[in-house]
């Protein structure tokens, strides 16, 4: 009974080690704003309409992710590791699943190339007010 009790404690520290770690380091980070969102200034407008109508379904208002589609503003999709040139693939040719569990990106070929500029505009504008780059 004793052996028994102190597995149990042993166990219920490790959670709570885990538990205290991962909110620490900010895992799992999903791409929220740590502060309240700023209101979209008129050259992002046209991005942020565009973003809505054709993205935000999948990838969330504002970027932020929902159970269809991963976070935008997140690390992972700083310029530096997806440039703009890969957001414009996705939305023309698709995605493979390869960082997130969501399943493979469709190809979104009704918009437009000058259309997904904007939206990266937009995008990208999201991820500097979330201090991503």
């Amino acid at each position: 009974m004793r052996r028994q009790m102190a597995g149990r404690n042993a166990l219920r520290a490790g959670v709570c080690s885990l538990v205290v770690i991962a909110a620490a380091i900010g895992w799992p980070q999903i791409g929220l704003p740590a502060t309240p969102p700023a209101a979209v200034p008129a050259e992002f407008k046209k991005g942020e309409a565009a973003f809505n109508a054709n993205c935000a379904r999948c990838h969330g208002e504002r970027g932020v992710g929902t159970s269809q589609g991963p976070p935008l503003v997140h690390k992972i999709y700083e310029p530096n590791h997806h440039g703009d040139a890969a957001f414009q693939r996705a939305a023309a040719l698709g995605v493979r699943a390869h960082h997130w569990q969501f399943g493979d990106m469709p190809k979104i070929s009704t918009v437009p190339a000058a259309e997904v500029d904007e939206i990266i505009k937009y995008v990208r504008w999201l991820q500097r007010q979330a201090g991503i780059f």
